[in-house]
């Protein structure tokens, strides 16, 4: 594999991950029970932390593109692993 395209995966690994890691551990300021300014929304986090978010988001994606880049390498799930999606002759309604 180039290592362009280990950049890009990983880069769209590390997005994904992203999504899948800033709700978690995220509560409200009402929730806190720190008082809201005038006009401010109401699910405005009470205690964002935007270094551990960051932390867990690379951490998650080297351990998925690690799994990833594994399973190319040794040719774990190939193109042939999905050959059951396509319908065979047996399957056709002559």
């Amino acid at each position: 594999m180039n290592w362009t395209s280990i950049i890009a995966i990983y880069a769209l690994f590390w997005v994904l991950s992203a999504f899948v890691i800033l709700p978690i551990g995220i509560r409200s300021q009402e929730e806190l029970g720190i008082e809201k300014i005038l006009g401010q929304a109401d699910g405005v986090p009470g205690n964002f932390r935007p270094g551990l978010i960051l932390l867990r988001t690379t951490l998650l994606s080297a351990a998925a593109f690690g799994l990833f880049y594994a399973s190319y390498s040794y040719g774990w799930v190939d193109r042939h692993s999905f050959d059951f999606l396509i319908a065979g002759p047996e399957a056709s309604s002559d």
